[in-house]
């Protein structure tokens, strides 16, 4: 028979799962009251602006995003429809399609990123020391989790996570 969690795993689990429902959703609420789209609209905007040429094709762009997105295909054509992303075909595979950010995404992704930043702090920020929040990153970290992969500072001027 194959070993069961102990009870102080399933408690960290209950955990995790409960709190990062709740840090989403107070995040969604702070964009939603400061008159922003969902999260996942910066998230994908985000993703697209660091991309190479600000594009990637659609399977790429779920598989980057922070945020679980099961209809990223409507999803993308939110964002085409309010002229925030453009859908282009590939050269090569005339079968294939990028999506691409426009200067009107790029521009809402940085409006939203100051909204987004306060409620980091909100949510986060202020409830851990920066060396708590070290010592987060590396548990998380040994659960399959890369905060390397998303550190602010080192992405651009209007960081997403």
């Amino acid at each position: 028979m194959k070993r069961k969690p102990s009870t102080e795993a399933t408690a960290a689990w209950i955990r995790l799962m409960r709190v990062q429902s709740r840090v989403l959703d107070a995040v969604e609420h702070d964009l939603k009251k400061a008159g922003f789209p969902p999260l996942a609209w910066y998230d994908a905007l985000f993703e697209l602006s660091r991309a190479p040429r600000g594009e990637l094709r659609p399977v790429e762009l779920e598989r980057q995003m922070l945020i679980p997105q099961y209809s990223t295909s409507r999803l993308i054509e939110r964002l085409v429809d309010e002229g925030l992303a453009v859908r282009r075909e590939c050269a090569v595979d005339k079968r294939g399609q990028f999506v691409e950010i426009t200067e009107a995404g790029r521009e809402l992704q940085k409006r939203m990123w100051g909204a987004y930043a306060a409620a980091i702090e909100r949510h986060v920020g202020s409830k851990l020391a920066d060396g708590d929040a070290v010592k987060l990153c590396a548990l998380l970290d040994r659960l399959g989790c890369s905060c390397e992969e998303t550190s602010p500072s080192a992405k651009d001027a209007a960081p997403a996570r």
